[in-house]
């Protein structure tokens, strides 16, 4: 039997507790980010858990699915551009220091793995892309790697170092991405396809090898992200 738990990790960065939906006994840990402003539950309820579940039964991987707060700092219009981004900050902070430490511990692993779709996929690609020393695998599903359209009028480094499309292009030390496994997931009628399109291109041009993905004649919703999640976990997970 599956243990499937809803619990509240309580954080002290963000002084709340954050609600998260862990699946499986055991098994490589992936860290799920749901789509813009949705639950926790949000990659169940449309199938996307489902669609690895046998993966989880045999015990090759464990999905965490953690609570995000777009509404409150991206999608929140009643705040500057610098509390967006700030809030945000914090966030990222919880996730790197106080729950991927956790995870470690929890699986007993020095790498996770991240994964989401559209807005998810761009919370998994800038966890990785900032902290490569902690991921192994990104499964990025018809994602964005930019913040700005939510901070067109900020000049901050806060906003630089949480746009991938903008710092990997300057980064020398381009050998602390080798290890990683790295999904860029699209499709030809994907409305995101030209952001990731565009992702490869700059990751080519660094020499970081990633796995360019184009499906066909399906758009950016949860029957592309439900086929093709799946796919990646049986090449990448299945021995």
């Amino acid at each position: 039997m599956v243990e499937i738990n809803q619990i509240q990790y309580y954080s002290n960065i963000l002084n709340k507790n954050i609600s998260i939906e862990v699946t499986g006994n055991w098994g490589f840990p992936i860290l799920m980010f749901p789509t813009s402003t949705g639950s926790f539950l949000q990659n169940r309820d449309f199938g996307l858990n489902k669609s690895v579940y046998h993966f989880v039964q045999e015990g090759k991987i464990k999905l965490y699915n953690v609570q995000t707060f777009d509404s409150e700092n991206f999608y929140n219009d009643y705040i500057s551009e610098f509390e967006r981004i700030e809030k945000y900050h914090k966030y990222i902070r919880f996730i790197r220091e106080e729950l991927i430490p956790a995870i470690q511990k929890e699986c007993n692993t020095t790498h996770i793995a991240v994964a989401g779709c559209s807005f998810g996929a761009y919370h998994a690609a800038n966890v990785a892309f900032r902290f490569p020393e902690v991921v192994s695998h990104v499964f990025a599903m018809s994602g964005t790697f930019s913040i700005r359209n939510f901070t067109k009028n900020l000049a901050s480094d806060l906003v630089y170092f949480n746009c991938p499309e903008e710092f990997v292009p300057f980064e020398s030390d381009t050998w602390k991405y080798n290890h990683m496994k790295i999904v860029l997931s699209t499709s030809d009628e994907d409305i995101c396809r030209d952001k990731n399109k565009n992702f490869s291109e700059i990751l080519h041009s660094k020499g970081i090898k990633h796995w360019y993905d184009e499906k066909k004649w399906i758009n950016h919703d949860w029957p592309l992200w439900n086929m093709v999640f799946p796919e990646y976990i049986q090449i990448y997970f299945n021995h």
